[in-house]
């Protein structure tokens, strides 16, 4: 039987400790995390948060079902890097945050991250964040300067700076934005800003202008999840001064005592030690990688290999050993395919030892161990248990994202069928050889498929073979 859902803990950043996760509603589990800037393709640190918290997505429809769980990931389609990169290349803006929003779909989608139910985007919310905004100044936590400028009001929420632990005289250096002379106070943050006539605007109450930074997130959430929701979760960078001012906008429009119950943030993906950032210039994009022919499974499994709070150092070598990985496991599922386990239907057969292993705060290298252990029990089972074990292995490692294609089409490859069936008849034929005792047959079918770059593995099965 499926675990009980309430065994899922979760670090929550909030609170600086582990919790058990508990809905508010558990048949309605809402989560929320924040999506990609479109200006430019994906580097691998972009891809770290959609792949972790695509598998925290599997795992909680696998513990709820498909229908009780809302996932809602945004898109930022206004922003100063969009009108910076319009203004350098000439592009449109519409037409450069469409073609780099697909983009984004496609390399995710290589690697296998499942879409999220709601992609709301920036542009499509501006009613809902003026909206918020009126709200503020309302209740008297935001002012506008008379010039176009709407600020929140940072000294007017007591606790504000709980999430990152920061008191407010320490906050002028993070905070993202000049100190100008239309604030009232230096940590006060920009909810709204006039647009020049070359940049994109839109009509409000305070003249035309354009959202800040974090006031979008605030809008989308509250539309689509609720005042108050369950999971809120992003990068380690995102916690201030993003996270932190979303948190102040929501509960204070809304005169809740929280915006989201749990926190969750992955650590950074580095280089050297050093944080990897365009800014710093030392990333690649996951196009890149998969440009080079590196397998997206296997781009998936690196970005897995380490537990997902801790910094995580990517090279493509670490991304060779992850694909010979998926070879071993891929391996043990040869000679016997079944239906992979689907996401959204819960499976009797998942590996207590994985299922385990993602509830305590989704320990994936832990859960990568399981799926190993198991491939193994596999190869030295006897035949009439592969296939009990086998499905184990696929519905196990559904819930990362992996060991979702048929094992031939892995080894293979695909389109190779007229290479795979001259292969086939070479492994016929060398089985022919060694039952028949002419050992010298045998061994120079093995050098030729070798010289090939087959790799045969023989067992009890009978052989197998792959591409080195």
């Amino acid at each position: 039987m499926t675990a009980s859902p309430t065994t899922l803990h979760l670090f929550n950043t909030l609170a600086r400790a582990e919790q058990r996760f508990e809905p508010i509603d558990a048949n309605r589990v809402r989560m929320y995390v924040c999506g990609p800037t479109v200006y430019d393709r994906a580097h691998i640190g972009n891809a770290r948060p959609a792949v972790v918290f695509d598998v925290l997505f599997r795992l909680l429809r696998h513990d709820y079902g498909a229908r009780q769980v809302i996932y809602a990931r945004n898109i930022t389609d206004v922003d100063d890097k969009i009108i910076a990169r319009h203004q350098e290349s000439g592009e449109a803006i519409e037409r450069l945050t469409d073609r780099t929003t697909q983009a984004y779909h496609a390399d995710m989608g290589a690697l296998g991250v499942l879409p999220p139910d709601i992609e709301p985007r920036a542009t499509g919310h501006i009613a809902e964040m003026i909206a918020l905004i009126a709200q503020l100044i309302a209740k008297r936590h935001a002012y506008p300067d008379g010039a176009g400028h709407v600020l929140f009001d940072v000294p007017s929420m007591p606790d504000y700076g709980q999430l990152s632990n920061r008191k407010l005289d320490e906050m002028v250096a993070g905070a993202r934005i000049e100190v100008a002379n239309y604030k009232k106070n230096p940590q006060d943050f920009v909810l709204w800003k006039p647009a020049a006539a070359a940049e994109p605007g839109w009509p409000s109450p305070w003249g035309r202008g354009r959202p800040g930074w974090h006031i979008e997130c605030s809008a989308m959430s509250a539309k689509h999840l609720g005042e108050v929701f369950d999971i809120h979760g992003g990068g380690l960078d995102l916690i201030f001064p993003h996270h932190e001012n979303e948190i102040a906008q929501s509960r204070c429009a809304h005169g809740t005592d929280a915006m989201a119950r749990y926190w969750v943030h992955n650590g950074y993906v580095v280089v050297n030690g050093e944080k990897m950032s365009k800014s710093l210039g030392n990333f690649f994009t996951v196009r890149e990688l998969l440009d080079e022919g590196l397998n997206g499974e296997a781009i998936r499994l690196a970005l897995l290999s380490g537990h997902y709070r801790a910094p995580l150092d990517i090279t493509r070598e670490k991304i060779g050993e992850a694909k010979s990985q998926l070879d071993r496991l891929y391996g043990a599922l040869r000679g016997g395919e079944i239906a992979g386990a689907q996401p959204d239907q819960p499976d009797p057969q998942v590996a207590p030892a994985v299922l385990a292993a993602l509830h305590g705060d989704l320990n994936t290298p832990l859960a990568l161990s399981g799926l190993h252990d198991l491939a193994g029990r596999i190869n030295k089972a006897p035949a009439a248990d592969k296939p009990a074990l086998r499905g184990e292995l696929r519905a196990s490692a559904a819930l990362l994202g992996l060991l979702e294609s048929p094992s031939e089409a892995w080894f293979q490859g695909a389109g190779d069928q007229d290479e795979s069936s001259g292969v086939d008849a070479l492994v016929a034929e060398r089985t022919a050889a060694k039952k028949a005792k002419n050992f010298a047959r045998s061994d120079e079918i093995r050098d030729q498929l070798k010289a090939r770059g087959i790799v045969l593995e023989d067992g009890p099965d009978g052989t197998i073979w792959r591409k080195a």
